[in-house]
């Protein structure tokens, strides 16, 4: 017997079975898919709020194109119907030769996530050094820049993978994103914390004055603490078996790490940004991306649901041939061809901006 009369072995025991319950939930198959309907719903309920949002701005203000505001909306529908999609067939993505395409599907949602926020950043940049009479013009071209250069150099290593498996490139690849994660973090705290100081230092009193500086304090808080969890995590990932997000066996892992970094942040932010642009003319508004830069776009959601729907792909050379047909409706569309026909339609939306007075 131990000190108060109780026995030593049992106390060993006690919290050997308390501690069980995780790895009960995680070999289990019940608790595993239960896990992953779950994500499945929370996923297709954001889906879904954000292509509501983007139909509500397309009725109130039907005049104007291509904006922040109707693209930070679209990627956001985009990004969490494919994530649902992933996680309703999670047993067969699971199954899916050479295991790379699994990394694929799993991750190129991520990189997507990272430029759907990163808008954000760009838009605060501009009205930063808008106000403070500087020029803008370079901002947009090294936003595109980067988030080309982000996707090259990840659909290289994952090309280099498919042709033959290399265990310190699996590695690499998620030390590359972590080290992404951590730049959309620094961005965000750089840009939001700037605006925030110069909205609080902006002379007039207003309610809009208020409201903005919420939302961007909030807004910042928010986005750049999901890029460093996700930042953090992706480290642990690269580097310790237990902590390995593509795989069935962590159901509980995967649910804490998704509503973290991905769930959370864009149920608050799409909360945030409710408010609907007002009815006016369209001097105060600016599109987003001439007919050109629109391709970049158009480019990254059609090979992100070819990777979901193109599934049972098993060669390197039928991947390859797709994205080259894919690429060549690009250019056919930048050259003024208009939309491919799967995606063609009237596109409209309305900046983030709101009107000068408010702030």
């Amino acid at each position: 017997m131990g000190l108060y009369g109780v026995d030593e072995a049992v106390i060993p025991y006690n919290l050997n079975g308390e501690s069980n319950w995780w790895h009960d939930i995680n070999d289990s198959p019940l608790w595993q898919d239960r896990i992953f309907h779950i994500l499945t719903a929370l996923y297709g309920l954001i889906a879904v709020i954000a292509l509501v949002q983007l139909v509500r701005i397309q009725l109130r203000v039907p005049e104007f194109g291509w904006t922040t505001q109707k693209v930070f909306h679209f990627l956001n529908f985009l990004v969490n119907g494919v994530r649902g999609l992933v996680f309703i067939f999670r047993r067969n993505v699971q199954d899916l030769h050479p295991e790379i395409v699994r990394h694929i599907l799993l991750d190129m949602p991520s990189l997507v996530f990272f430029t759907t926020y990163t808008l954000l950043v760009l838009f605060w940049a501009e009205i930063y050094y808008q106000a403070r009479a500087e020029s803008t013009d370079g901002l947009r071209p090294i936003f595109f820049t980067i988030n080309v250069a982000v996707y090259s150099i990840q659909i290289a290593m994952w090309l280099v993978l498919w042709w033959k498996y290399i265990p310190v490139l699996v590695i690499i690849s998620k030390m590359f994103f972590a080290g992404v994660s951590l730049f959309a973090a620094l961005g965000f705290l750089l840009y939001g914390g700037r605006l925030f100081l110069m909205l609080q230092r902006f002379p007039v009193e207003s309610k809009g004055r208020q409201n903005k500086l919420q939302e961007v304090g909030y807004v910042t808080v928010i986005c750049s603490s999901c890029f460093l969890v996700r930042c953090i995590m992706m480290c642990f990932d690269a580097f310790d078996k237990a902590a390995d997000l593509n795989v069935l066996n962590h159901p509980v892992l995967n649910f804490i790490y998704y509503l973290l970094v991905e769930i959370l942040p864009s149920i608050l932010v799409l909360f945030i940004l409710r408010k609907l642009p007002p009815r006016r003319d369209g001097a105060g508004f600016r599109n987003l991306c001439p007919p050109g830069e629109l391709g970049l776009i158009w480019f990254m959601g059609i090979l992100l649901w070819v990777m979901v729907l193109g599934v049972g792909i098993s060669s390197p050379n039928s991947f390859l041939h797709l994205v080259a047909f894919i690429w060549d409706e690009v250019c056919v569309f930048h050259h003024g061809g208009g939309l491919p026909k799967v995606i063609s339609g009237k596109v409209v939306g309305i900046v983030l901006k709101r009107p000068s007075s408010e702030l």
